[in-house]
């Protein structure tokens, strides 16, 4: 085990592994392209809680408990719990708390808190003899709406910019028990701010970002664009997707046919009508605990680069006139036998 600091913003970790995952998302979501990679789809958005707030613990609930019986663990084998949420005082992963009893560390760092996470945990796991460290980020639509937007019964226009908060949970747990799948890397992002002011176009002020730490990361561990098999945006979308390709042109450093993003992806753009694409922090998590780990595990890929992006803005802010500063934060894992 080891962490080696790398340039100004990137760790080199070694033995640390990924244990196990679950992903639990909403039936829009599990309608999508991915739908059959996730754990379980919800038959509907949690009708059978008395609020949507409860049914987004109930989510992130029951991600838990799937990626437990996958690898056999207990609450009790679990020494940290690392998650956040959207809502306020990240509400959903301190009541799910009240149930594991587990240590806690929660955090905010909006759409970009699972890498966020998965970066704490590994350099923890990798540095700390942490021995195993459980990961994870979620969201509910109607909740995410109701905080930062409208009430859904308002049943108000959606700008063609603007994205559709996921219903989605995504755990993963990290340990020092050697597995295929291994953590390479972490870079934590730095705030960027262009000046975006819109939240119904948040891919737009979250692509600088994206395209910073991308960069960072390259530098940092001397890598380049095609030493992965895919690098995978947090939440950009459409409109952010398009934008962050601009910048690789303009800046000398075009992106080629790896680069995806979890948000466009995760629904049908002709079919599921969501505009941009997916957000919030249960799209990435989802997206990278079913569809992309399964990528890894079968051996389609071997490296993957996960750059969740966040916009660290609130309804308060928004109101007094504030900017949208951003983050992202990026993950390099890869199967047993790849070295950086």
């Amino acid at each position: 085990m080891g962490v080696r600091r790398r340039g100004a913003a990137t760790y080199a970790i070694s033995g640390v592994y990924i244990q196990s995952t679950a992903a639990v998302v909403g039936p829009k979501e599990g309608q999508g392209p991915f739908g059959n990679a996730f754990d379980r789809v919800w038959a509907d958005e949690g009708t059978r809680y008395p609020s949507f707030e409860k049914a987004e613990q109930g989510l992130l609930q029951e991600a838990y408990e799937i990626a437990l019986k996958k690898r056999g663990y207990e609450w009790h084998d679990i020494q940290l719990v690392i998650g956040g949420d959207l809502l306020d005082q990240v509400i959903s992963t301190n009541f799910v708390a009240r149930s594991h009893q587990r240590p806690l560390a929660g955090i905010f760092s909006a759409c970009a808190t699972f890498a966020e996470g998965m970066g704490l945990g590994a350099l923890l796991v990798g540095a700390a003899d942490v021995a195993t460290v459980m990961v994870s980020s979620v969201s509910h639509h109607a909740t995410a709406e109701r905080q930062f937007r409208f009430p859904l019964e308002l049943g108000y226009q959606r700008t063609p910019t603007a994205a559709w908060t996921a219903t989605a949970a995504g755990v993963a747990i990290l340990g020092q028990t050697p597995t295929p799948l291994a953590v390479e890397a972490v870079t934590l992002g730095r705030v960027v701010d262009f000046g975006g002011k819109d939240p119904n176009d948040m891919g737009s002020a979250m692509a600088p970002a994206a395209y910073d730490t991308i960069m960072q990361h390259l530098q940092d561990m001397g890598q380049r664009l095609t030493d992965f098999d895919a690098i995978y945006t947090g939440d950009l979308g459409h409109f952010g997707l398009r934008m962050l390709q601009a910048y690789g042109e303009q800046l000398g450093t075009p992106f080629g046919s790896e680069l995806h993003d979890c948000g466009r992806e995760l629904y049908d753009q002709k079919s599921q009508d969501t505009h941009n694409g997916g957000s919030g922090p249960g799209c990435s998590a989802s997206v990278f605990a079913g569809p992309l780990v399964g990528k890894l595990t079968s051996g389609e890929w071997t490296r993957l680069m996960l750059v969740a992006t966040g916009a660290l803005y609130s309804p308060t802010t928004y109101q007094q006139g504030e900017t949208i500063p951003c983050i992202a934060h990026a993950i390099q894992i890869s199967r047993r036998g790849i070295h950086a």
